[in-house]
């Protein structure tokens, strides 16, 4: 019997996370003995702050062991729904429209699981993240990719969504700041986007997890805080992985409409129940005490933004490559199509001949690029950027 034939439609057609495997062929590599520059990773390098281990570690010890609320446990979500109260996207802080999930990827999910089904067309900007097209798919929807190229910032605009509609189309993915290429959108270019959904009946998913990760200046903006109508139509998906260094921790963040709010919480009832009990106490610490939470992050900020200016300066100064310089999270994504091969090529050779680990633009929906993170020690930024320019050098 052929081994496809135990598998069903929805797992057959779903492609394995690149990212990830990218980084787990990197630690292979090093657990062997091989000296690896690793640019893979999508977490920070970076403990999560004492007070918030603390505070899961305290959970632990009383005993807050057990099954919570599939949405999450009450005060995690009312103080929650107070703070996206204050930041304009809840009118009033009803913890009904907070639903806490294991992982904002999870939450990503449900968010278009809860929305989207068979017939559906669901606009993705790319580069995107590389998960939004395989949960579509998992959703039985169609993903509609859209390409914006670093000539326009890697930025879609309200004009290019409005060529692509269809009478399918139901939901539109905006991520600000973006992974992979740390770009942000600008309240005006924001604006135009929601106009649009409002006016054509669609509905759009903001995941905005690396909405506290921000140079330059630069300010986040949320639109579901926009208007009351934007408010029904934005479903802001984050969570804790990204700001507060908590990737395994698994706790993402979904606010909604009560409508969509409700129909997550059931999905995900039915499915992974509610996110790690202690977990959340150590997320309401930080969310508590946000203060302290926030100066750990400006901390880590600092360290974020050097190794960031090192690598864009080290990359641009490399032959036939090309780099935007990013705003937001910790990645930047030079084109390397000007060195006569396409990004899976390069990729898979720059780890082969040189032992630099990046991720293929491909699979961001984006040849002609790569991926690098720079979530990792100045020393390795240093002698991977040597390393590229060696291997660069002989293209």
């Amino acid at each position: 019997m052929n081994n496809s034939n135990y598998l069903s439609t929805w797992a057959v057609n779903v492609a394995p996370s690149p990212t990830l495997a990218v980084d787990a062929k990197a630690k292979a590599l090093k657990a062997a003995g091989e000296d690896v520059c690793g640019f893979g990773a999508g977490e920070p390098d970076f403990d999560t702050p004492s007070f918030i281990k603390e505070a899961c570690m305290s959970a632990l010890s009383e005993g807050k062991t057990k099954y919570a609320p599939a949405a999450g446990i009450p005060e995690l979500r009312q103080a929650l729904a107070d703070q996206y109260h204050e930041y304009g996207v809840l009118d009033k802080p009803n913890s009904a429209q907070v639903v806490v999930s294991p992982g904002g990827k999870y939450s990503c999910y449900l968010a278009i699981l809860a929305t989207c089904g068979p017939g559906d067309e669901v606009i993705i900007p790319a580069p995107y993240w590389v998960s939004y097209p395989e949960m579509v798919k998992l959703a039985g929807a169609t993903p509609k990719v859209i390409l914006a190229g670093d000539e326009q910032g890697f930025k879609i605009t309200a004009a290019q969504i409005e060529e692509s509609l269809t009478s399918s189309s139901r939901l539109v993915i905006l991520n600000s700041p973006s992974n992979p290429t740390g770009c942000l959108y600008e309240k005006s270019e924001m604006e135009e986007i929601i106009e649009l959904a409002c006016r054509k009946d669609l509905l759009v998913m903001s995941d905005e997890i690396y909405e506290h990760l921000l140079y330059d200046g630069s300010e986040h903006y949320r639109p579901a805080s926009f208007s009351a109508e934007a408010a029904e139509r934005v479903i802001t998906v984050s969570g804790f992985s990204k700001t507060f260094s908590m990737t395994g921790w698994r706790l993402g963040t979904l606010v909604a409409n009560p409508a969509i709010a409700k129909a997550v919480a059931s999905l995900q009832s039915q499915t992974t129940s509610n996110a790690t009990t202690f977990s959340q106490y150590g997320a309401l610490a930080a969310v508590q005490n946000w203060s302290s939470a926030i100066d750990a992050v400006k901390e880590m900020l600092v360290h974020f933004d050097r190794r960031r200016l090192k690598l864009l300066d080290g990359l641009n100064a490399i032959e036939g490559v090309s780099c935007l310089r990013s705003q937001g999270a910790f990645y930047l994504f030079p084109k390397i199509s000007g060195l006569g091969m396409s990004s899976e090529e390069f990729s898979d050779q720059l780890l082969e001949k040189e032992k630099v680990a990046v991720v293929s633009g491909h699979a961001f929906g984006a040849d002609g690029y790569i991926r690098l993170s720079y979530a990792t020690s100045d020393e390795i930024i240093e002698e991977g950027l040597s390393r590229i320019g060696k291997f660069c050098s002989k293209c």
